[in-house]
């Protein structure tokens, strides 16, 4: 019997490629390439953290995720020769703060909350980050947990990262929907022990390695018809 469920936040509730329209304003014909350097970068650098001290999951090297973005952002800057100042940069880490929620996720949490469903996110994002871009879609108050792996400094899919949900809920790992549009994350998450469900998005496969998820769907609407909610 599921009693929680608990979300990625970026790619999962709200569009990381959003930041590629102000992108493409800016520099016409790149705005789409940079937003897609930007992410893959960006968890790029969380992956050689938590890979790179093993012993620890990645915490001796541990950044938060808005300096890994920021970080992310200037190399984006540089592979692609745009020449972005220090405005533009602070311009669109403030827009990260803000990311729009995707169409149907109001709705979704509001019915899975009407069922009773505990909710929570469990995000690389640090606390502030999670807390502005929930504030930003109007979701304040919708989930029980905004859970951040600052708090043992080791980023998905490390196991402390994922640890942290069942922490949070008192719940064992099976008792818990783990909800991700991120294949990578629906593995790690399988092989920590949760029950996944995958929102494909992007129309793509899952990966090669790993189980296969419970459950996918193309967006968050695929939750509500499932047997066990």
């Amino acid at each position: 019997m599921i009693e929680a469920l608990i979300f990625d936040a970026y790619g999962t509730l709200f569009d990381v490629y959003a930041v590629g329209a102000q992108l493409e304003a800016w520099y016409p014909g790149q705005g789409a390439a940079a937003a897609a350097l930007l992410r893959d970068k960006q968890i790029e650098y969380t992956r050689l953290i938590t890979q790179s001290d093993p012993s620890t999951g990645g915490s001796r090297y541990y950044e938060p995720f808005w300096e890994l973005t920021t970080k992310a952002l200037r190399y984006t800057s540089k592979a692609l020769a745009l020449a972005m100042d220090e405005a533009r940069i602070a311009a669109l880490m403030a827009a990260y703060r803000g990311l729009p929620a995707f169409p149907e996720t109001a709705e979704v949490l509001d019915e899975l909350k009407g069922r009773g469903f505990r909710l929570g996110i469990l995000s690389n994002g640090d606390p502030a980050m999670l807390a502005s871009v929930v504030a930003a879609a109007g979701l304040t108050g919708v989930f029980d947990h905004l859970i951040s792996v600052d708090a043992v400094r080791q980023y998905k899919t490390a196991p402390a990262a994922y640890r942290l949900g069942c922490d949070a809920f008192g719940l064992p790992a099976e008792r818990i929907l783990f909800v991700s549009s991120n294949a990578w994350d629906a593995v790690g998450a399988k092989w920590f022990g949760y029950r996944i469900f995958w929102v494909n998005r992007r129309g793509l496969p899952f990966e090669e390695i790993g189980e296969a998820p419970d459950h996918r769907g193309r967006d968050l609407r695929d939750l509500l018809p499932l047997p066990n909610l």
